[in-house]
């Protein structure tokens, strides 16, 4: 008899903003089971503004992460454009998006944050699902050092995200908040967990800082990726190489095992040294060209990472989708 097909994998990938975006252009051209889970910790902009006048969950992060995954198609390319639009005026709506008041309207109408977002996921087609980390808004504490030693506290995603001191530590308030319940259940029955790249320290690993969402991946038996920036963030990781991702994962927290390391060659400075930290951390390089030619090259292409992506899982249990 002929073998069985191997069913598409289940992939979760965690983050937010543009990072996580990147990650969900390429993922949904892999797999058709797909799920993002997003931070909800943003304070600036449109997403503060709605966050402090309604008392609900920063929708910014949340609505790039569906644009991500409208399809390439007329519909969803237009769509995709029309939630990211965002009002210029002098009045009460400049610089709010569009997509961030019909995700507040949509939880309005609802009542329920989870449900809100699969009905802008259907009005979309979107090609995946969308789910916030938490239920409830989060603020991130930094503990961080001045140039002259000092410790000091930034709060606020916004001042972590732009600190030109040194971040040591992070934190969440509140410490233990309300996960999002399905996001915990869709990593646990993931086959593979996408890490990065984003800003590593205001969306990527805030995840960690939830305790039954931590416990959901340190559990995970799924392959555990890491995809790491291009490039630092000016400020949250200013001057930081390569390898010094990998590394503030694996001191932050030394129980979490990562299985493959997605780089772009052309991205890292200290390749022998990556490759070594690596190894101690018990993970394997994938070199890949992801990286724009043209344009932005300081983005990832959806079309070469999600070629890095299904060569990353057509080495694992379960084939990719085609």
């Amino acid at each position: 008899m002929p073998n069985a097909p191997q069913r598409p994998m289940a992939v979760v990938a965690l983050g937010g903003g543009h990072g996580l975006a990147a990650s969900l252009r390429a993922l949904r051209r892999v797999t058709p089971h797909l799920t993002a889970i997003v931070g909800v910790s943003d304070d600036g902009g449109s997403s503060g503004r709605l966050r402090d006048e309604f008392g609900i969950v920063p929708p910014g992060d949340l609505r790039m992460a569906l644009a991500a995954l409208c399809g390439d198609d007329d519909w969803g390319s237009t769509w995709a454009r029309v939630l990211q639009h965002r009002f210029s005026s002098s009045g009460q709506l400049n610089g709010h998006s569009l997509g961030n008041l019909l995700i507040t309207a949509l939880w309005e109408e609802t009542g329920d944050v989870v449900s809100g977002l699969d009905w802008v996921a259907r009005l979309l087609d979107a090609k995946g699902k969308v789910l916030p980390l938490c239920i409830e808004p989060l603020e991130i504490v930094a503990q961080v050092k001045t140039t002259a030693g000092a410790m000091e506290e930034v709060r606020g995603q916004v001042q972590v995200a732009t600190t030109a001191h040194e971040i040591q530590s992070i934190a969440l308030r509140p410490e233990n908040p309300q996960v999002c319940q399905q996001a915990v259940s869709a990593v646990r029955a993931a086959d593979a967990v996408v890490l990065g790249p984003g800003s590593w320290y205001t969306s990527v690993l805030t995840h960690f800082q939830v305790p039954e969402m931590s416990q959901a991946l340190h559990e995970s038996t799924a392959m555990r990726i890491l995809t790491l920036n291009l490039r630092p963030q000016a400020g949250e990781t200013d001057g930081y190489s390569a390898t010094r991702y990998l590394e503030v994962l694996a001191n932050s927290y030394p129980n979490f095992r990562v299985d493959v390391v997605l780089a772009d060659p052309d991205h890292v400075a200290d390749a022998p040294e990556l490759e070594r930290v690596a190894k101690v951390a018990g993970a394997r390089i994938e070199w890949a060209k992801v990286a724009n030619t043209v344009g932005a090259v300081d983005q990832h292409a959806p079309d070469s990472l999600a070629s890095a992506f299904a060569s990353i899982f057509a080495h694992g249990r379960i084939d990719s989708w085609q």
